[in-house]
């Protein structure tokens, strides 16, 4: 193994940003620790065939810092992290990258954890963890929280019907035309759990075999992903990459709901006013896909089922208050989430500025 990790300058409200190179295996990765502030940095590997390593570095900042903002929100005594791998795992993945990846991890000393993301399962995750004891998501053992993927899928569907209530007046979804962008772990997770609510799906993916498994198991009508923004829909669940939700597609999106679990679907800030002045009502994507994280906290503090259960439970009482909140004093929903993740932050800052004191 030929490992060298090289720390870079992160922005100034990050604590470390790690690149990890290893030619041996091929691996080029980077480690971003957003925060410890709460505890240590949890946040899962994601392998992507980035155009650059530059578009890497970006993604991996934009990833950790919304980790910060779950795992606070949640309340699971962590911090924010993520990391991602330069590669497509279809072609690039093997056993030695996913070793030299522990190993970068490992260097850390338990100031990250990492666990299973877009590209990563929970296979390759058991191989990271050959060489790192902060690799979490895994199978068997007392404590092992396996793939986070179902609990990431089952807090967006609870987040889903408390925001079809607020929106159409209840929470039932059957007719309802609900778009499921994505249909990976937790895509074809969500649409399962829409389909037995008996919600009419529509799906799109670049992957056809994922939309033809949609449409025999679901009766899933498949649109092109680049017309999502023009098909008839009530409710859009973008669960594919970041940024779907551009100032452009804002003014047009038909759906007056949006719930999903894919990772800042924003592409800037001021999306949320053009949906708020159109009267779509944006659920904020860290709160509402933070049940993966939630398994994975499990894990790590050794925790069970009834960890994940009651906090799976928060997830829809804090969407209701967002929303509740939201509606009282017109503000957008990520404007009122990010107001109680900065309280929580600095309470936290105050806390231990007591104690050291």
């Amino acid at each position: 193994m030929t490992l060298t990790l090289t720390e870079e300058t992160p922005p100034e409200d990050f604590e470390r940003l790690t690149f990890a190179r290893d030619e041996a295996s091929g691996l080029a990765a980077y480690i971003c620790i957003h925060s410890t502030l709460c505890g240590p940095a949890a946040g899962g590997c994601r392998m992507w065939n980035y155009a650059s390593r530059a578009e890497a570095r970006e993604d991996v900042l934009r990833l950790a810092r919304g980790m910060t903002a779950k795992t606070a929100l949640a309340g699971l005594g962590l911090g924010g992290g993520k990391s991602v791998i330069i590669g497509d795992p279809r072609t690039d993945k093997s056993p030695t990258l996913l070793r030299a990846f522990g190993t970068a991890v490992e260097h850390l000393r338990g100031r990250y954890f990492t666990a299973e993301d877009v590209g990563i399962s929970p296979e390759d995750m058991a191989i990271v963890a050959q060489e790192t004891a902060y690799a979490v998501g895994l199978e068997g053992g007392t404590t092992g929280s396996g793939d986070p993927s179902p609990f990431t899928a089952e807090g967006v569907f609870r987040c889903l019907k408390v925001g079809a209530e607020a929106a159409f007046g209840n929470a039932d979804l059957a007719g309802r035309r609900v778009l499921v962008q994505g249909l990976g772990h937790v895509g074809m997770a969500l649409a399962q759990k829409l389909h037995a609510a008996g919600a009419s799906l529509i799906v799109a993916d670049l992957n056809e075999t994922a939309c033809g498994e949609a449409r025999a198991r679901f009766d899933a009508e498949v649109c092109a992903v680049s017309d999502i923004m023009d098909v008839p829909m009530d409710i859009f669940a973008p669960c594919a990459l970041g940024g779907v939700l551009t100032r452009e597609a804002a003014g047009m999106i038909p759906a007056r709901l949006i719930c999903g679990a894919a990772n800042n679907q924003l592409a800037e800030d001021a999306v949320a006013d053009v949906l708020n002045a159109r009267g779509v009502r944006y659920l904020p994507d860290y709160v509402v896909n933070a049940g993966g994280i939630i398994s994975v906290a499990s894990e790590i503090h050794g925790a069970g089922d009834a960890y994940r259960q009651a906090r799976l439970g928060d997830i829809e009482r804090r969407m209701r208050d967002i929303l509740a909140m939201a509606e009282t004093t017109g503000e957008t929903t990520t404007a009122v989430a990010r107001a109680l993740v900065d309280r929580i932050l600095s309470e936290r800052r105050r806390t231990l500025s007591e104690v050291t004191a």
